[in-house]
C-alpha cells in the first residue's frame, strides 16, 4: 500500500525556498530592475519589491518618471554575480531568504538581499538591501544542512531585541549615548551625529531633524544568527529633516526629483520625509560589545513645501 505526505508550509518546520527557486528570483529580480530603473518605471519596480527597499524605490522612480518619461537611455544595468544564499527553516508566513552577491554598483562589496512572500500564492519580492564591504566578515550559524538560523523579534538574547533596534537608533540619532549607548562609532551613528550638528545651520537656512522608528508591524525586522551567537539584523526607521529659510525672500533650495514628490509650495520652509534601511550586526548580551550598523541605504518618500 502506498500513499503520500504533503508537508503544509504553514505548519512544518522547512526551508523557506529552495536554492534552485532562490537562484532564480535572483535572476528575475536583476533582469526586471533593470528594466524598472532605465525606463523610470514604479509600477513595475513594485512588481519585485516591497517592504522599506520598495517604498524607496518606488517613491524615487515616481519622481524621475516624472520629470523624464522617456527614462533613462544611459542607464547602466545592475550584475549581481557570485551569489549564495541564506536560507532558514521556518514555520509558518511570512518566509524569507536573504542573497549575497556581488554587485557592479559597489565597489570592492557585496549587496545583502532579503526576500519575503507572505503566501506559496504570492511573489517572492525584495524587502531589504544592505551594503557591506570585501573586508567586513560575516560568519552565520549554520545547522548540519547549511540552513542559517532566524531570530525572533524578541527573546533573542541578544544586546538589542531586533523588535527594538529601530526606537533604539532613533533615540541615539535624537539624543545619542543618552538615548541609546549600545551603537559603535561609525558612518551611520556618530558621523551622522556630526555631520547634522555641523551643517544645521547656515547663513541662510536651519535645518531640524526628528528620527522616528518603524511602527508595530510597519516594516518588521529580519535577523539571522551569527556564529559569535549574535545577529545579523535588517530594520528601517524614519527621519524628517525640515530646512527654514532664515532671510526674508529667500526660498529654500530643491531639486527636480524632490519637486515631484513634493506638496505644497516651498516659501519660507520644506519638509523631508526619508525612509531607511540599516543592516547591524548586534552582539550577544552577555558578550559586551556593541551594535555595528553596517549599511544604511536613504530614500526620499514624500516632501512638503510651505
Amino acid at each position: 500500500m502506498t500513499g503520500c505526505v504533503t508537508v503544509h508550509g504553514e505548519q512544518a518546520l522547512v526551508p523557506s525556498v529552495r536554492k534552485a527557486e532562490a537562484a532564480k528570483v535572483l535572476a528575475d529580480f536583476t533582469s526586471t530592475n533593470n528594466k524598472a530603473n532605465k525606463n523610470f518605471d514604479p509600477k513595475l519596480m513594485a512588481t519585485i519589491e516591497t517592504g522599506p527597499l520598495g517604498a524607496s524605490d518606488v517613491a524615487g522612480l515616481q519622481a524621475k518618471h516624472a520629470n523624464n518619461p522617456g527614462g533613462n537611455p544611459s542607464y547602466v544595468p545592475i550584475e549581481l554575480t557570485d551569489p549564495s544564499f541564506l536560507i532558514p527553516r521556518q514555520r509558518g508566513w511570512p518566509k524569507w531568504f536573504v542573497a549575497d552577491a556581488v554587485s557592479n554598483k559597489t565597489k570592492n562589496g557585496r549587496w545583502l538581499l532579503v526576500f519575503q512572500r507572505n503566501s506559496s500564492a504570492e511573489p517572492w519580492k525584495a524587502s531589504h538591501l544592505g551594503v557591506y564591504g570585501d573586508s567586513t566578515k560575516l560568519a552565520f550559524a549554520r545547522d548540519r544542512q547549511g540552513y542559517v538560523e532566524p531570530v525572533s523579534s524578541s527573546g533573542s538574547g541578544l544586546l538589542v531585541q531586533p523588535g527594538d533596534l529601530s526606537t533604539a537608533y532613533t533615540d541615539y540619532l535624537q539624543k545619542g549615548s543618552a538615548g541609546s549607548a549600545v551603537f559603535a562609532a561609525g558612518p551611520a551613528t556618530s558621523q551622522l551625529r556630526t555631520w547634522r550638528a555641523a551643517n544645521s545651520r547656515t547663513a541662510t537656512l536651519a535645518t531640524q531633524y526628528a528620527d522616528q522608528p518603524a511602527k508595530a508591524g510597519e516594516y518588521p525586522p529580519i535577523a539571522l544568527r551569527t556564529k559569535d551567537g549574535g545577529a545579523l539584523v535588517f530594520f528601517a526607521s524614519h527621519h524628517t529633516a525640515k530646512d527654514t529659510s532664515l532671510r526674508a525672500g529667500v526660498v529654500p533650495p530643491t531639486n527636480a526629483d524632490t519637486r515631484a514628490l513634493m506638496t505644497g509650495t516651498a516659501k519660507t520652509s520644506v519638509t523631508y520625509l526619508r525612509l531607511a534601511e540599516q543592516a547591524a550586526t548586534v552582539p550577544p548580551n552577555a558578550a559586551g560589545g556593541k551594535v555595528v550598523v553596517l549599511s544604511r541605504v536613504v530614500g526620499l518618500i514624500s516632501a512638503k513645501g510651505e
